[in-house]
C-alpha cells in the first residue's frame, strides 16, 4: 500500500494533524513548519508531539514531508536576509527533531541576479551549517520548475556534492518537473534514468503529486488537481505504480480543500496495482 497524503494545517497541533490525516484516508502528509509566508513559528508543544509520535505508529504512517516557508530565501542577494534565513533553517530542522525520522522539504530558492553557482554555495553553506547537529531528519531539495535554483537537476547534484551529507536527498514535484521540462508523461522511464544518472535514484526520498496548468517546459508553477490539468490520471496512474516509486511518501499539494484531498486520495488508492 502507499504512502498518500495532502498538506495540512499545524495551526491545531500535531495530534489534531494526524486525526486529520486518518479522517480523509492519509496515512503520510505534510505540513509548514512555520508560517509559509512569513517566519513566525508556534510554540512548541512536547506533550501534543509525544501524542502524534504515538498515534504515527499505532496507524502506521508512512515518513511525513514538512515544508520549510516559501519566504526562506538561502541565496538571497541580502547578506542579512540569507543570514535569517539560514536561522530558519536551522531552528526547522532543531524542531523537526522532536518526530525523529521524518523529512524537511523546501525550495532551494532564487539566486535574484548573482547567478547560479553563487546560488549554489551559499545554499550548500547554510545546509552544511544546519546539519552540523546532525538532527534526526533528512532534508529534501525540492525539484523547481525553471525560474528558481533546482529547476535542473544538475543544480540539485550541485548542492549535494558542495553539502557532502547522506542527510540531504530530493522531493520530485511532478507539476515542477514537467513544467521544467522533463517530460513524464511520454518518457517517465527517460527522466527517472535521467535522474539516476544525474543524482542517483537512492537520494529520491519523496513526491509532491500534482497535475499541472500549463503546458511541458512552460517553465512556470500552477498546480492543478489531478487529471484535470497537463498531466492527466494516466501518468498520475504511472507514476503511482512505478517501482523506483511507490514506496516514497507522495504529497498532494493540489488546489484542494479536505474533501477534495479525500477524494483524490481514494482515487490514487483505487490505481494502485
Amino acid at each position: 500500500m502507499g504512502y498518500f497524503g495532502c498538506h495540512l494545517s499545524a495551526s491545531g497541533g500535531n495530534a489534531a494533524m494526524v486525526k486529520t490525516a486518518l479522517s480523509i484516508g492519509a496515512n503520510t502528509f505534510a505540513f509548514f513548519t512555520r508560517n509559509p509566508r512569513g517566519s513566525k513559528a508556534k510554540p512548541e508543544d512536547p506533550a501534543d508531539t509525544a501524542k502524534a509520535a504515538a498515534m504515527l505508529e499505532e496507524n502506521h504512517f508512512g515518513k511525513l514531508v514538512a515544508h520549510g516557508a516559501y519566504t526562506m530565501n538561502l541565496c538571497t542577494a541580502d547578506a542579512d536576509a540569507r543570514a535569517f534565513a539560514a536561522g530558519i533553517l536551522e531552528d526547522d530542522l532543531r524542531r523537526m527533531a522532536a518526530l525523529p525520522g521524518n523529512f524537511y522539504n523546501f525550495h532551494p530558492g532564487s539566486h535574484v541576479g548573482q547567478g547560479t553557482q553563487a546560488g549554489i554555495d551559499y545554499i550548500a553553506a547554510a545546509l552544511k551549517n544546519a546539519l552540523r547537529h546532525d538532527y534526526p531528519v533528512t532534508v529534501l531539495l525540492e525539484t523547481m520548475a525553471g525560474s528558481e535554483i533546482g529547476g535542473r537537476f544538475e543544480e540539485l547534484r550541485d548542492i549535494l556534492d558542495a553539502v557532502g551529507s547522506e542527510n540531504v536527498g530530493v522531493c520530485l514535484d511532478t507539476c515542477h518537473v514537467y513544467d521544467g521540462g522533463y517530460d513524464i508523461v511520454n518518457d517517465l522511464n527517460g527522466v527517472l534514468a535521467e535522474f539516476d544518472r544525474v543524482i542517483g535514484l537512492d537520494r529520491l526520498h519523496a513526491l509532491h503529486l500534482n497535475d499541472s496548468k500549463n503546458p511541458f517546459a512552460s517553465h512556470k508553477d500552477r498546480h492543478e488537481c489531478l487529471g484535470k490539468g497537463s498531466l492527466g490520471l494516466e501518468t498520475i496512474r504511472r507514476i503511482v505504480n512505478h517501482p523506483y516509486l511507490k514506496d516514497k511518501p507522495m504529497i498532494l499539494e493540489t488546489p484542494n480543500e479536505l474533501p477534495g484531498y479525500a477524494g483524490e486520495i481514494k482515487i490514487l488508492r483505487e490505481m494502485e496495482a
